[in-house]
């Protein structure tokens, strides 16, 4: 993991958290929409799990969220909750550990089921923490995550970039960078799962003015940590611009402000003999030709 970029800086995003532990309930309003479709999701997966940990809990939404499904709680035997906060850690109870995402210690083939929401997308090496969960599941055990993508904040991003640009002559990274489907499908075949799935939602939150967004995402402890503590800090004035560019350019007709929230979700199996197999090419035992109704041409025939 040494050799991957350093993106952002992980005490200061704990620090987010510890401070946003206290009151996250009041904005967990993106943590309870994707803790709500990753139990939906899961409660399609016709499987019981003895052991399952929900890495990345905060205040444990993703757990209360299957739990209040009867049917896929019952198929869940124990839980262990971990966070990068000890805050948020402190609140979660009996099972609960302090962990990083990026440094998991819990012993290999360990769960049966790994549940992340919402926190994926602030690990420095994410193929590595790919492949740590895969390890500490079983075979056959199951991995389904949540994370942004990227366009989350494209509007605040933009303006942001312009506003700094039009006043200093260039901008330094101010919200943070995330990773899209593709992305996310081609590391967890990297990472080794079995039947990777990878698909996305886009949320749009409106605002009364962008600073309220400022208050939602502190309140979350989303706000930006950057590894890179060089950048000069943004003035009142280049922040000031942003927002009038932001009023602008994402107004709705009621003069409120749009704001989007993209959310990967991915899900996979650690790999196990007895799984199902890709044909190997050239078994097939009828022709596609012969599905669709059409006749078929060798490579190279020009169609009629």
């Amino acid at each position: 993991m040494s050799s991957s970029p350093f993106v952002f800086d992980r005490r200061l995003h704990r620090l987010h958290r510890d401070r946003a532990a206290g009151r996250f309930e009041s904005f967990s309003f993106l943590k309870d929409n994707a803790a709500d479709d990753l139990a939906e999701s899961l409660e399609a997966v016709t499987r019981s799990f003895d052991l399952a940990l929900d890495l990345g809990a905060h205040g444990g939404q993703t757990r209360a969220a299957i739990m209040a499904r009867p049917t896929l709680a019952s198929r869940i035997g124990h839980w262990i909750s971990s966070d990068l906060s000890p805050a948020f850690a402190s609140r979660l109870g009996t099972g609960a550990v302090v962990a990083s995402e990026e440094q998991l210690p819990f012993a290999p083939q360990s769960f049966d089921l790994v549940t992340s929401t919402l926190a994926l997308h602030w690990v420095n090496d994410l193929p590595g923490a790919l492949i740590q969960i895969r390890m500490v599941l079983r075979p056959d055990g199951f991995f389904i995550g949540q994370l942004l993508g990227g366009a989350t904040l494209n509007e605040l991003r933009s303006c942001l970039i312009d506003a700094e640009t039009e006043i200093r002559g260039g901008a330094a990274m101010r919200v943070s960078p995330f990773a899209d489907v593709q992305d996310m499908a081609g590391l967890m075949q990297r990472a080794g799962f079995a039947l990777p799935v990878a698909d996305t939602q886009t949320l749009t939150v409106r605002y009364s003015n962008p600073f309220r967004l400022f208050e939602d995402l502190r309140g979350m402890g989303e706000t930006s940590a950057p590894a890179d503590s060089n950048a000069p800090p943004l003035t009142r004035a280049i922040l000031m611009r942003a927002m009038s560019l932001y009023q602008q350019r994402h107004s709705d007709p009621d003069g409120r402000m749009r704001a989007t929230f993209e959310i990967l979700t991915v899900s996979g199996w650690a790999p196990a003999p007895d799984q199902p197999k890709p044909l190997r090419p050239g078994s097939a035992k009828s022709r596609l030709s012969d599905a669709l109704g059409v006749p078929e041409h060798k490579a190279g025939d020009k169609a009629g």
